[in-house]
């Protein structure tokens, strides 16, 4: 571009340290990565149903596959941000990208396996950590793709994978256990592996839709007010369009006739399992993926979830830098998901929950938000969050080749200067804790003007804290969590207790 600084020595001059404010970041992006651990932490908590009527309670009708969705999606946001944002990086920065982005599963998924393994083996919750490791492998040869491709992408997913699954879940290896652990995976590595690919709680040939939808908004300027409120629109369309086009085929098409007369549910049970999902979903009719219930990774329930996770990502663009003060405690949560949701998990393997259910949910939310609050403000970056991305910094260097970092801008998001910012002059969206470059960074004259670069940085400089890859429950941004959980008997890995296991599950 003809407006950016020809000189790294002009682009310190023209710029300078900016400061961090609130209006230099997409808050909003925290804070719903906030909102995410916070659905994850009541979904788990919390009960499904109500004793005495039989009914789902508010908890699981917002939260229930929902909070895993918008975990996943923000994500494949992260992943966008840290990759170039709206100008993907290109050669070996790319490759640099994709190469840490392999690290950051590996090192993931050892957190998850290591956390798993100190969670009873009738879990309080299923942890989604090891299933991160693999939406991130999966997602690797997807970041060179432009918007477009991406959505696309997603589109052939939502729609190939359930089948998929539904024709192979007799077929390959059974998991024997919700958590994988190290043993699992020398024990039994062909079951672990299609556990995490194909009929766990959370498969990740289901879950890439969400990542690659995310990656593609983060190619997209999502500071623009038309397309946060497009995201808005769009999100709330599709959970419409899937819910109505699944009622029509059940109800009006004759699904619903076809599913009882196809299994041994009674018209009770049947009415249970649409609600609160039939354990793992029956293979002995395809009218099962007519059904919109949460985690069963139908068609309709990937599209669901997705258009209330993007629904609730375009409010929160819309109002994070309006109301940022406000929404502090959210975002702040939201920067360190990964650090925040392993403490959660380690919490719920004590045990100690089940008989004051609301109680603890406080506490948890409120020693979360507490220390969220205090750490950003003395250490900056999560204690989990900074460990991943210090390791996947070095071998970024190692693949860039370089030893010493140069001038660049942090981006608005809190990426760090280099690759993580944003591809020559798209760091206004790279994520903290996204952050691994080290390749020089010339930033637009568009984005010097708009603020949104950040102080330079160097050795010195504060590690990014926002949590992307590195920094959700899930990864880093994710990165997100058993974000949601596993939903209650909802997943296809063989939750043998059907719809009427402890409410705990989900």
């Amino acid at each position: 571009m003809s407006d950016r600084p020809s000189t790294e020595a002009e682009a310190a001059r023209n710029t300078g340290p900016l400061p961090t404010t609130a209006k230099s970041r997409l808050v909003g992006i925290d804070a719903a990565r906030g909102l995410a651990l916070i659905g994850m932490v009541a979904i788990h908590i919390l009960p499904s149903w109500n004793i005495q009527t039989g009914k789902p309670t508010l908890t699981w009708l917002l939260f229930s596959g929902n909070a895993a969705a918008l975990f996943a999606l923000l994500a494949g946001v992260g992943l966008a941000l840290m990759s170039g944002g709206r100008r993907p990086h290109e050669g070996r920065r790319m490759l640099a990208d994709g190469v840490g982005l392999l690290v950051r599963a590996v090192l993931i998924t050892l957190i998850g396996l290591t956390i798993s393994a100190a969670i009873p083996d009738d879990p309080p919750a299923y942890s989604i950590l090891v299933y991160y490791g693999m939406f991130f492998l999966l997602a690797i040869p997807f970041l060179r793709m432009r918007p477009v491709g991406l959505f696309v992408s997603a589109g052939v997913f939502c729609v190939v994978s359930p089948f998929l699954m539904q024709s192979l879940i007799d077929e390959v290896p059974a998991w024997t256990v919700y958590n994988p652990t190290f043993s699992d995976v020398v024990q039994a590595p062909a079951a672990t592996f299609f556990q995490l690919l194909l009929t766990g709680t959370y498969p990740a040939l289901a879950y890439l839709v969400y990542v690659l939808v995310g990656l593609g908004l983060g190619r997209l300027n999502l500071r623009s007010t038309a397309n946060q409120v497009r995201i808005l629109v769009v999100g709330v369309g599709i959970t419409i369009i899937a819910r109505g086009a699944s009622h029509i085929l059940l109800y009006g098409l004759g699904g619903y006739d076809q599913l009882y007369l196809t299994s041994d549910f009674g018209r009770r049970e049947l009415h249970d399992a649409l609600i609160f999902g039939p354990g793992q979903l029956p293979t002995n009719s395809w009218w099962w993926l007519a059904i919109w219930t949460p985690h069963t990774n139908t068609p309709f329930a990937i599209a669901s979830s997705l258009g209330l996770a993007l629904a609730a990502l375009g409010l929160f663009l819309l109002i994070g830098n309006r109301i940022a003060e406000w929404l502090k405690p959210l975002s702040a949560m939201g920067t360190m998901t990964l650090t925040l949701y392993s403490a959660h998990l380690l919490a719920l393997s004590l045990e100690i929950h089940y008989d004051q259910p609301h109680l603890w949910f406080i506490i948890q939310i409120a020693v979360a938000i507490l220390f969220a609050l205090a750490w950003q403000k003395w250490m900056g970056q999560g204690p989990l969050e900074r460990g991943i991305t210090t390791v996947v910094k070095g071998v970024r260097r190692l693949v860039m080749g370089r030893s010493r970092r140069r001038a660049g801008l942090v981006d608005a998001h809190g990426g760090s200067p280099g690759d993580a910012g944003g591809a020559r002059g798209d760091s206004a969206h790279a994520g903290r804790g996204d952050a691994t470059g080290d390749a020089p960074y010339r930033p637009a004259a568009e984005d010097v003007r708009r603020g949104d670069g950040r102080d330079p940085g160097g050795p010195s400089a504060p590690a990014p804290w926002n949590a992307a890859p590195d920094g959700a429950p899930t990864q880093g941004d994710a990165d997100p969590a058993r974000d949601d959980g596993p939903a209650r008997g909802g997943h296809r890995g063989g939750h043998h207790g059907g719809a009427h296991r402890s409410p705990r599950r989900r």
